[in-house]
């Protein structure tokens, strides 16, 4: 099974790396390698610093309108 990716095809999902969240400590998982020294976050974490909605609350709120 190939996966597409910018650069051409993949054979292979991501290699997933167990991470500490920098933000809230949580365990979790991300699809790449992070660099020493530099933060990294869970999804939920991440979503919150970019300003991104979960998906169940843009739906909520698209019900409300």
């Amino acid at each position: 099974m190939a996966f597409r990716h910018d650069r051409g095809f993949r054979r292979f999902p991501p290699e997933m790396t167990k991470i500490k969240c920098s933000e809230c400590g949580k365990e979790a998982e991300v699809p790449f390698k992070p660099r020493e020294g530099s933060p990294v976050y869970c999804r939920e974490c991440f979503m919150k610093k970019k300003g991104i909605k979960p998906r169940e609350e843009q739906e909520e709120s698209q019900d409300m309108e």
